[in-house]
């Protein structure tokens, strides 16, 4: 039995113990922390050999010290030992891998490495979380600059913030390549010559005046004042005077009976102007021509000519790191029918581009029409409801998906248009969607386009005029469907060949306005 004196001698006997037992564990850490304060004293000394020495003496003493292993990555990082320092800052990781310092600083080790698809995705949490850090925009920069991501990396080279020169000057290089892969070759090269006067222990300046004298010629080359396109070409259609549909309704059968088909010649000719230009604005003035030539003779009152002048104002920018394009353009166009004047339009158009990224891009547009036409006078004054002459208005957006700089492309829009005409039979509300695409086949730089649009047109009143046994009993809606196919091939000396196809087919309740209109063409096109 134990005595009341026994037990107290061993309680005293384990309190005297414990001491014993518990000492050489602390003093081994108090050992480590100590050797790690004066590795860390020699390495803010620059020697960084008595760093390393200490550091792993302190690591044989305590292997798991995060602490110890973050500095002895950064002493080799000194040494230029990355592929050393890469395993320490893996060790510090695993200890304590929420703390921002050795995900950084892993996250570079592994970019000197070139082991990007690792650099990543520690490089870009840091930047989310303190995109203020130390050179951490431009190596985010540099990688989405890699992946061809060019507004994020835009948006990251312009967050960097370093006091190394040369990261400063590498930042401004890649910035300045980023702004003129986005076009923006003003700001691309200001922002070169700027890098170029950093003061760096391994100057950069060689490559960034290449690239800078690249930019400049390309801009003179790509962005003359002057240019222009001619267009000739011949075409077949089948519905040249656009007769109705087969139906059962006397008036639209009537009509069916006009000769419609007919092989053409046609021709476009296009000149712009920049006649002012400066910094991120330009102007310009235009000049459009279009002629068509029926070769049967009995449809040469369906021969098209269309003249159109033009001037238009754009500025370019840069929202954040997104760039951008605004426009404001107005247009005059005459058009004859058979040689007589049929129709002329003023049509105003403001307009706005924004790339969010490489692979996305949305443009806004808002356009105002005010139409005259030259031949309704004898039929209007009897029938006022049938006069044509009418204000436009017309908004919407079309976004476009881009892929391998914009040789493949696909496109959706929408567009809301008001026609307000004189006549009652003509005014209507409508709704456009927009699809289209562009496939750059893999040889020859052929491209393969299609484009469709389909209009629903909600006419506002009873129809006056049809269907003529019964008029002003049935209000007019239409849909109309437009598709367009064309296979293009450039040629040497800026020409370029295309087969086009274009199929235009408006369904309606009245019979007289539901046609099918099927046309082929084979263009030949120079520029300049």
């Amino acid at each position: 039995m134990i005595t009341i004196q026994k037990m107290y001698g061993l309680v005293l006997f384990v309190i005297l113990l414990l001491p014993l037992c518990v000492e050489p564990a602390a003093a081994q850490q108090a050992e480590a922390d100590v050797l790690l304060a004066q590795a860390t004293l020699a390495y803010d000394d620059l020697q960084y050999d008595k760093a390393l020495h200490l550091l792993n003496r302190a690591l044989d003493l305590e292997p798991k010290n995060a602490r110890a292993n973050y500095y002895k990555g950064l002493v080799f990082l000194a040494q230029q030992k990355p592929e050393l320092a890469a395993g320490a800052f893996e060790v510090a990781y695993t200890i304590q891998p929420r703390d921002l310092f050795i995900r950084y600083q892993l996250g570079v080790t592994y970019f000197l490495l070139k082991e990007y698809d690792k650099a990543d995705p520690i490089l870009s949490e840091v930047f989310t979380e303190q995109p203020n850090l130390e050179a951490v925009g431009f190596y985010v920069g540099f990688l989405r600059y890699r992946q061809k991501s060019y507004s994020e990396a835009l948006a990251a080279f312009s967050k960097t913030q370093t006091t190394d020169p040369n990261i400063r000057q590498l930042n401004g290089f890649y910035k300045g390549l980023t702004l003129g892969v986005l076009g923006l070759s003003d700001q691309a090269i200001a922002e070169l010559d700027e890098a170029s006067t950093i003061e760096t222990s391994d100057p950069f300046t060689g490559p960034m005046q290449r690239v800078r004298d690249a930019l400049t010629t390309a801009r003179t080359t790509t962005e003359r004042r002057f240019r222009a396109e001619l267009s000739l070409g011949g075409f077949y259609s089948d519905n040249v005077a656009l007769n109705p549909d087969p139906s059962n309704d006397p008036a639209a059968e009537f009509l069916r009976t006009r000769s419609t088909t007919s092989p053409g010649l046609m021709t476009a000719a296009r000149g712009e102007y920049s006649w002012y230009r400066s910094g991120p604005a330009e102007a310009t003035a235009s000049y459009n021509f279009f002629q068509t030539v029926n070769l049967n003779d009995g449809l040469s009152r369906f021969n098209i000519e269309d003249h159109q002048v033009g001037l238009a104002g754009y500025y370019r920018g840069t929202v954040g790191a997104m760039p951008y394009q605004g426009g404001l353009s107005y247009a005059y166009d005459y058009l004859l029918l058979g040689q007589a004047g049929f129709l002329s339009r003023h049509t105003p158009t403001l307009s706005g581009t924004l790339i969010e990224s490489a692979d996305h891009m949305t443009t806004g547009v808002f356009r105002f029409q005010d139409k005259t036409f030259y031949r309704d006078a004898d039929v209007t004054t009897r029938f006022p409801a049938d006069q044509r002459d009418a204000m436009n208005w017309m908004g919407g957006f079309t976004h476009a998906f881009r892929f391998q700089g914009d040789r493949h492309f696909l496109s959706v829009g929408y567009q809301y248009d008001v026609e307000d005409a004189q006549g009652s039979n003509f005014s209507y509300s409508g709704n456009r969607l927009l699809l289209g695409g562009l496939y750059t086949l893999p040889w020859g730089q052929t491209r393969l386009r299609y484009d469709y649009q389909v209009h629903w047109r909600g006419y506002r009143s009873l129809n006056t005029t049809f269907p003529v046994s019964s008029p002003g009993t049935i209000v007019r809606d239409d849909t109309e469907q437009i598709h367009f196919a064309s296979l293009e091939k450039p040629l040497p000396y800026n020409f370029t060949v295309s087969l086009q196809y274009q199929r235009i087919q408006n369904d309606s309740n009245l019979a007289v306005y539901a046609y099918t209109q099927n046309m082929f063409f084979l263009v030949t096109t120079w520029s300049y």
